[in-house]
C-alpha cells in the first residue's frame, strides 16, 4: 500500500528559542536583497531568497514492493530584524505553507489508476489547505522555521529564519487493491502548487504581519514498463529540471484554511479509480 505523499524534509518538532541569533544561510538561486523592507511595528527584512535544487528527480527501484523517488528540495531563507520589543510581549516569525493545488495519479495501465486527493480543494471549498508539520498550527515547523522574541528587548534582534520541502513517497508496483503482487504500474503523475508566506505574529495581541510571499510548483512525470527487470523499469520523463520559485512584489493574504486543521496529510485520501467499475477508499483521510 502506498506510503502518504508527505514530506520528507521536515525537522522534527521541538521548540527552540531564537533571540538574536543568527542560523546558517543556504546557498539560494533567487533573493531580494539591497535595501531592507521595513512593516508594520518596525519589522526588517532584510534578504529573502528561495530556490528548488537544481538537480532530477531520483528513483528507486531497491523494492520488489514499491517504487520510490525523492524530488529536489524547495529550500527557503530570510533574514529578519526586530526592533527593540518595549513590553511585556512576545512575537514568532516564521514560514507558513499552504497547498493550492495537486494533482498525483498512478497509473496501472488499462486496470485504473491510484490517486492521492484532497477532497475540500479539489471541490473547490477551501482556496488552500496547510500544510504545517501537523503540530504546531500555522508554523510549517518549529526548529530553524520559527524564531521566538520574548519581551522586552532593549535591543534589535537579527536572526534567519529557513525552511526545506520535498516528496519522498512509495508507489505499489501492483494495483493496490488486488492480492496479487504483480507489476502492473505504467506511470506516476503529479503536479503541486504551493503559497508559502513569511509572517510575524504577536501572539499576546494575535496581530499578524505578512513579510513576504513566495509562490513555488514540483511537477514530476515518471513512465514505468512493468515487464523489465526491477531496477529496469521507471524512467524520468520532463520536466527534469523544476521551475524556481517566484518570490512575489506583492504580497497575498493567508486563506483562513491555512492556518488551522487539518493539514494536507492529515486530510488527503488515497481512491482507487478502476477503468470500469465504481471508485473504491484505499486510504480514508486522518480528519474528515
Amino acid at each position: 500500500m502506498p506510503a502518504p505523499p508527505g514530506t520528507a524534509g521536515r525537522p522534527q518538532a521541538g521548540r527552540r528559542l531564537l533571540v538574536g541569533a543568527v542560523l546558517c544561510a543556504m546557498g539560494c538561486i533567487q533573493s531580494i536583497g539591497g535595501k531592507a523592507r521595513v512593516f508594520r511595528e518596525g519589522i526588517s527584512v532584510i534578504d529573502v531568497k528561495a530556490s528548488i535544487d537544481p538537480i532530477p528527480t531520483s528513483i528507486d527501484e531497491s523494492s520488489s514492493v514499491v517504487l520510490r523517488y525523492r524530488t529536489p528540495h524547495f529550500r527557503a531563507s530570510a533574514q529578519v530584524v526586530m526592533p527593540p520589543i518595549p513590553k511585556r510581549e512576545t512575537w514568532v516569525v516564521g514560514w507558513i505553507q499552504a497547498c493550492s493545488h495537486m494533482e498525483f495519479y498512478n497509473q496501472y495501465g488499462e486496470q485504473g489508476m491510484s490517486s492521492w486527493e484532497l477532497p475540500d480543494l479539489q471541490e473547490g471549498k477551501i482556496e488552500a489547505i496547510s500544510d504545517s508539520d501537523g503540530v504546531n498550527y500555522p508554523w510549517y515547523g518549529n526548529t530553524t522555521e520559527t524564531c521566538t522574541i520574548v519581551g522586552p528587548t532593549k535591543r534589535d534582534s537579527k536572526f534567519i529564519i529557513s525552511m526545506n520541502d520535498n516528496f519522498y513517497p512509495s508507489v505499489t508496483w501492483a494495483v493496490p487493491v488486488s492480492e496479487s503482487n504483480v507489476a502492473k504500474l505504467t506511470s506516476i503523475y503529479r503536479d503541486q502548487s504551493f503559497t508559502t508566506w513569511l509572517v510575524a505574529t504577536n501572539t499576546s495581541t494575535n496581530d499578524m504581519i505578512i513579510l513576504q510571499t513566495l509562490h513555488w510548483r514540483m511537477q514530476l512525470s515518471i513512465e514505468v514498463n512493468p515487464t523489465r527487470p526491477l531496477g529496469q523499469r521507471a524512467r524520468l520523463r520532463e520536466p527534469i529540471a523544476q521551475d524556481q520559485p517566484k518570490i512575489l512584489s506583492k504580497n497575498e493574504p493567508i486563506p483562513p484554511s491555512a492556518l488551522v486543521k487539518p493539514n494536507a496529510n492529515d486530510a488527503q485520501v488515497l481512491m482507487w479509480r478502476p477503468k470500469y467499475g465504481q471508485p473504491l477508499v484505499v486510504i480514508p483521510p486522518k480528519h474528515r
